[in-house]
């Protein structure tokens, strides 16, 4: 093989043939677009990436979308739609969501065993998937109210793996203490491999009903997302006052979110509804009763502190003590200090799953960055500010909603409120309207947004989890599992925006 040839072999290594062709295609369109737009080249390029950079998150399971996305943010910065003190500036406004990637998500792996040892319990102990489904949402739903939805899913993703390399090694017919690739199906005989798909369709279910949950508990409280907090400090609203204001929203929101959960338990409809396998309960009470067998004074000591650790978290994050990524560093320092884990290899280990997400999340703030320097939203929000009453707050909504759904919600509510609270400033709106406004920007950028991976980090970091491969959860299911509470959620919202505010 020639250098040449080895050099077009490994771009963008094992992904297929035609999903190369396409990023090289989009890397000669961008210039070409912003040289033949005239005037309007710079928006039509800025649109053209956003959709480009959509694509590349939507085929994550053909190729993680650091590389690709990463060559459409640099080319970005070539051709002068943003620049790099933009992409710094998009990264250090969002740099409490990136300490909390590195540190939060590495603190609850050190959880692992007694996260997997409660959820355990509650898995095996409920019998009604119907009963289950609703435990989970509202159970998301109550953590990301005081904690972060991106720490809840990261609790989730890791009770999710743990539970499927149980059944995968049993299915893989392993011996004790062998390790198998457990993305690999080809190690599962026939015998097991129905058991193994209606497993996979059974975690789906229940790790979407869990996301959706953390939107609809993040939406409530000043500490529930990024953008709450951002929202709160400009209205001038504490704890209580923020909760009261979003609550004629929140609530029936919260109300049409669980009555979607339980439609689409007992209807089995949008790949929701598959019950846990018989042989698979088996398999999970066996591994349980194992392990409860084995189990030396130093596990417990292990489960003991780590159990202390979680209490400390859920006070401190409740609490808002310190920051998210900060609180993630202190339980990372607590749960392996006193469970003997010292060397530097098994710490590195809990550093791996986030660290990808973390570098493609600074890509998505260079793409965020031209999508701000091209003003490619200044339109929209012109456009909302020229209605009146009832229908203005309505257009906020939606507004927020569209570009929610596309773009990070984190920024979208940015723009939003700024230019809100300019106007309050300036005398052109009311105190009240103001209000009725902030209240229609923070549902329309927390709700709508579970309609794809884009809209918030949490879902994008389920998206590029180690877990989604494993249980077959691409961006297309993801859209789909997510589109029936979408739809309720947001008429929903948009009612009580339009009614009760």
């Amino acid at each position: 093989m020639t250098l040449a040839g080895a050099l077009v072999r490994n771009f963008l290594g094992n992904a297929p043939e035609w999903y190369k062709l396409t990023i090289v295609g989009f890397l000669l369109l961008n210039p070409l677009v912003l040289w033949v737009g005239g005037a309007q080249g710079a928006t039509l390029a800025g649109w053209l990436l956003l959709v480009e950079f959509i694509f590349t998150l939507a085929m994550a399971l053909k190729c993680y979308p650091l590389q690709p996305g990463g060559l459409l943010a640099i080319e970005a910065v070539a051709l002068g739609l943003t620049t790099p003190q933009s992409v710094y500036n998009e990264t250090l406004a969002a740099f409490p969501v990136v300490l909390m990637l590195m540190f939060m998500v590495a603190g609850i792996y050190f959880l692992k065993e007694q996260l997997l040892f409660m959820f355990t319990k509650i898995l095996l102990g409920v019998r009604s998937q119907l009963a289950l489904a609703m435990i989970v949402c509202l159970t998301s739903a109550a953590l990301a109210a005081f904690l972060d939805a991106l720490t809840v899913l990261a609790m989730l993703i890791t009770i999710g793996t743990a539970f499927y390399q149980v059944f995968h090694r049993y299915a893989s017919d392993g011996q004790a203490g062998v390790q198998y690739d457990i993305s690999v199906d080809e190690a599962v005989p026939e015998l097991h491999r129905t058991d193994l798909d209606a497993f996979r369709a059974y975690l789906r279910g229940l790790i979407m009903h869990g996301a959706v949950g953390t939107a609809l508990g993040g939406v409530m409280t000043q500490v529930g997302q990024p953008q709450n907090l951002l929202i709160a400090k400009q209205a001038d609203w504490n704890f209580a006052e923020f909760f009261v204001h979003i609550a004629p929203v929140s609530i029936p929101v919260l109300c049409a979110g669980l009555g979607t959960c339980v439609l689409l338990e007992k209807l089995r409809w949008f790949g929701f509804g598959t019950p846990l396998p018989p042989n698979v309960r088996e398999v999970l009470l066996a591994d349980q009763q194992a392990w409860a067998a084995k189990r030396t004074n130093k596990d417990v000591a292990v489960l003991l502190v780590q159990g202390i650790a979680a209490s400390l978290l859920i006070v401190a994050l409740a609490l808002h003590l310190a920051e998210v990524g900060i609180v993630g560093l202190m339980i990372i320092i607590l749960a392996t200090a006193f469970t003997g884990v010292t060397d530097e290899q098994r710490l590195g280990k809990a550093f791996e799953a986030a660290l990808p997400f973390t570098a493609l999340l600074v890509v998505f703030f260079a793409i965020v960055a031209v999508l701000h320097d091209q003003h490619l939203f200044e339109p929209i929000v012109t456009a909302a500010f020229h209605l009146q009453g009832e229908a203005q707050a309505a257009a906020f909504y939606l507004a927020n909603a569209l570009l929610s759904s596309v773009s990070d919600n984190v920024f979208v509510a940015t723009i939003y409120i700024t230019e809100v609270k300019a106007a309050l400033l300036d005398g052109t709106i009311s105190r009240e309207q103001f209000d009725a406004l902030a209240i229609a920007i923070n549902t329309g950028t927390n709700i709508p947004s579970i309609a794809t991976p884009n809209g918030q980090a949490a879902f994008l970091f389920l998206l590029t989890s180690a877990l989604a491969p494993l249980i077959r959860l691409s961006y297309g299911r993801m859209v789909w599992m997510a589109l029936p509470y979408t739809v309720t959620m947001t008429l929903t919202g948009l009612w009580a925006v339009m009614v009760l505010l």
